[in-house]
């Protein structure tokens, strides 16, 4: 499955970004600061975001609730 895969339903975040695809979430990961990117919920993100990437399937639901978590780890979402 490649990076530009699509979740089913977009990923807000709280400055009203959506994070539709793959390659976008893990682009967000990548801009957050080192230390934030080495906390477990982050790590646990990217690796289901690479795992959906590689096979696909159901991994990409998995991939969009890493992520949520993730967000929701970090302070509640507007």
């Amino acid at each position: 499955m490649p990076w530009s895969a699509a979740f089913d339903d977009p990923i807000s975040l709280r400055t009203g970004r959506k994070l539709r695809t793959l390659q976008e979430a893990a682009d967000h990961i990548m801009q957050l600061p080192e230390k934030t990117q080495h906390a477990s919920h982050w790590q646990t993100a990217i690796e289901t975001l690479i795992n959906a990437a590689e096979t696909g399937g159901g991994w990409m639901m998995f991939a969009r609730i890493a992520m949520l978590r993730a967000l929701n780890a970090d302070g509640p979402r507007k």
